[in-house]
């Protein structure tokens, strides 16, 4: 195995409070909130958005690509290849879909650490139920990134990887036929009954192949959908309680495939050097991997980690706006034109612009040309740009409308004119914000968004969104 060299993640802007819940069904609603993807993101959007900042500073990398959801937006399409050319990879680096069920994650994550070439293993879910019922009140949405590869002066390893053991078994616990909505889940005193032993022979066997006693484990990650069996493992583990890590069911809820990652994220947040990191996740068995961090985790994790996203600025959203973005309640669309599917030729020439955002800088003036053209704007030279990327620039709002007519799934739609650090202009939506927040001279980064699904394609672009408090990009 390698070393863990980046790692980011991320948790949509809004918000759903469980008392809502609770006040339009008149049901338990439980306590805290659960976080959740906005309209016009997915998996995919969100795995952009953890990918980017797992490789902020990462010249080259990876070589591979794995992404892991349960709820993938595509099938028979790779989705990770929207994710690969999003985040700018080479065209030589494979990047394959792990897709179908939480345990898809321990997967992507496993094959990423035992690349012999740099990897990235990108986890992201989106979670939904039926209204009332408790995968909707506990669900929660989220992405992780991990990259994975031989340490170097430039690149050094934030953790090393110790051990990995896993068990499996066919049982069920959860299931989900293609095209349901929703899951089916066996009682939890059976699930109780079946992992216990499984995570505790996955466990140990970790343990002994480190060389490690339970009460040498700094910082113990349990994850996984059967919540009582989580939580019995955590506490008969031998782990010191103060050392489990917290699960944020309060704070975003269970983003599923994407809780392990989410919660070894937020254990390499508070970790020290030299700490031992566990992460045991329930799913069809028990999976476990161990790390060990180093001295250089404190310098090079993100200003930006899981906590500050999870008690950040926020937007509440209500109940009804959840079952409509979740396509439970089919309300009365705007009485607009709506648009056509993008087609594939023009997609294709125009994917180092529509998917990575590349833009071009006139090499005769100097002048950043948005979109990307044969002849600047600027002085009319002709062939005579360089490409580069804007993806991660930050920018600032020139100016601002808000538009009651045009055609959005969430009107009314706060559409922005923007001015990129360094050059460039770009016209676009505002994303994770109400009209009353846009004002001239706002901070903001790109955002990788679903903007439309139409024939069963998806329109993927780039929108605006405020910057979050000490966040340089997104």
């Amino acid at each position: 195995m390698t070393g863990l060299l980046s790692y980011g993640s991320y948790i949509p802007y809004h918000r759903l409070r469980r008392s809502d819940m609770q006040a339009a069904l008149g049901a338990s609603g439980g306590r805290g909130s659960r976080a959740v993807a906005s309209y016009d993101e997915d998996v995919v959007s969100m795995g952009v958005e953890a990918g980017s900042a797992a490789l902020q500073g990462q010249r080259g990398l990876p070589e591979r690509l794995y992404f892991a959801t349960s709820f993938p937006p595509y099938l028979d399409k790779t989705n990770a290849a929207v994710l690969h050319a999003a985040l700018g990879l080479d065209r030589a680096a494979l990047a394959v879909d792990m897709a179908g069920s939480p345990r898809s994650a321990i997967g992507a994550l496993l094959a990423a650490s035992e690349a012999r070439v740099p990897a990235l293993a990108v986890v992201a879910d989106i979670r939904t139920g039926l209204p009332g019922s408790s995968d909707e009140r506990e669900g929660g949405d989220a992405a992780a990134a991990f990259l994975f590869g031989r340490g170097t002066s430039e690149t050094p390893e934030l953790a090393t990887v110790l051990a990995f053991a896993s068990t499996t078994e066919e049982f069920l616990e959860r299931w989900r036929t293609p095209g349901e909505k929703a899951s089916h889940t066996w009682e939890e005193r059976f699930a109780e009954h079946v992992y216990r032993p499984l995570a505790e022979d996955a466990f140990t066997t970790s343990l002994k192949a480190a060389d490690l006693a339970p009460g040498q484990i700094d910082h113990l990650v349990v994850s996984g959908l059967a919540t009582r069996a989580v939580r019995q493992f955590a506490q008969a583990s031998g782990v010191r309680p103060e050392a489990v890590v917290d699960n944020l069911a309060d704070r975003i809820g269970n983003p599923g495939a994407a809780q392990p990652g989410i919660l070894l994220a937020a254990a390499l947040d508070r970790a020290g050097a030299g700490e031992n990191v566990a992460l045991v996740h329930l799913a069809d068995g028990a999976s476990a991997m161990l790390m060990r961090t180093t001295e250089h985790l404190l310098s090079r994790r993100s200003s930006t980690g899981v906590s500050g996203q999870a008690d950040g600025p926020h937007g509440e959203l209500s109940y009804i706006t959840f079952l409509t973005w979740r396509g439970m309640l089919d309300r009365e669309p705007p009485r607009r034109p709506e648009p056509d599917p993008p087609a594939a030729p023009p997609t294709r020439r125009s994917a180092g612009y529509k998917l990575a955002f590349q833009a071009a800088r006139c090499d005769a003036c100097g002048a950043v040309n948005v979109p990307p053209g044969k002849v600047c704007f600027a002085c009319s030279a002709v062939d005579q740009m360089s490409r580069l990327s804007l993806r991660d620039t930050p920018a600032t709002v020139a100016t601002f409308t808000v538009d009651r007519l045009a055609f959005t799934p969430s009107p009314p739609m706060v559409a922005v004119v923007v001015d990129f650090d360094g050059g460039g202009r770009f016209r676009c939506e505002l994303a994770d914000a109400a009209p009353a927040d846009a004002h001239i001279g706002l901070r903001v980064g790109l955002t990788f968004r679903r903007l439309l699904t139409a024939d069963g394609v998806h329109n993927y672009f780039w929108k605006a969104r405020p910057l979050r408090t000490d966040e340089t990009r997104l």
